[in-house]
């Protein structure tokens, strides 16, 4: 859907919760009702109508162009193209898993060496690639779905296999709220997606308590990463005793 009948389609909404008929649109505009049914029909008007609407309506023009923002359809996976921009750079890189877990400027800048003016670069990046959007203080909107994930042959988990991936399994979870399980068996094919399922809950249920979270205080904060993993595989180092 065109970002034009988008605003239509808020527009027609606005209508709806306002209890206003296109009669009563039309009267307040001074045209006849015919004219407000086809000009919201071609969607064609020019600012000064949009204006003259939304003061019938008694509703900001921003608060309208938000709402329209906001009823885009979210992405949930990158193309390889954007991809491929986000691992250009590593600070680029940086910036968009921070803005993944909802981070501030300032929470970038003051956890990692990157300056101010290196980091709202990023974010302006972020924005073209449509990623985000920047709004007004460097705060910024997800353009992402609460399904997101990064391409499983893409460039983004690419980068992780090689750099990333054995840095996290070096570690010894081994402390009161860390641990790694390996569980190993043979169970119905038709089960195995349902498992899957299990584990999108669970990983949707961790990055809904990293929102929550956000309003308590750093210290009573901690980061983690939850890597959630399942598939038919068996280790390369027994293929030699495979019969």
């Amino acid at each position: 859907m065109s970002s034009t009948a988008t605003l239509i389609d808020a527009l027609k909404q606005e209508l709806k919760s306002a209890g206003m008929t296109y009669a009563d649109l039309a009267k307040k505009l001074g045209m006849a009702e015919s004219s407000v049914k086809r000009m919201l029909a071609k969607g064609e008007m020019p600012l000064s109508r949009l204006d003259a609407i939304c003061a019938a309506l008694k509703i900001d023009f921003v608060d309208l162009a938000r709402r329209v923002a906001e009823a885009r359809p979210l992405l949930a996976e990158l193309t390889l193209a954007q991809e491929k921009a986000v691992v250009a750079d590593k600070k680029l890189l940086l910036t968009a898993i921070c803005v993944l877990s909802q981070w501030t400027l300032e929470q970038i800048t003051g956890h990692y060496r990157m300056t101010e003016a290196e980091t709202i670069a990023r974010l302006a990046q972020l924005d073209r690639l449509g990623i985000i959007e920047l709004r007004p203080l460097n705060r910024y909107r997800l353009k992402l779905a609460k399904t997101f994930r990064w391409r499983p042959h893409g460039p983004v988990m690419q980068f992780f296999r090689e750099h990333a991936l054995l840095d996290y399994f070096s570690g010894g979870f081994d402390k009161d709220a860390e641990s790694l399980m390996l569980v190993h068996g043979s169970i119905s094919k038709s089960l195995a997606p349902s498992f899957i399922e299990r584990m999108q809950r669970v990983a949707q249920d961790f990055a809904q308590q990293h929102q929550a979270d956000q309003k308590l205080p750093a210290p009573h904060r901690e980061g983690y990463t939850l890597l959630l993993a399942m598939r038919s595989w068996d280790f390369e180092g027994f293929e030699a005793l495979r019969r």
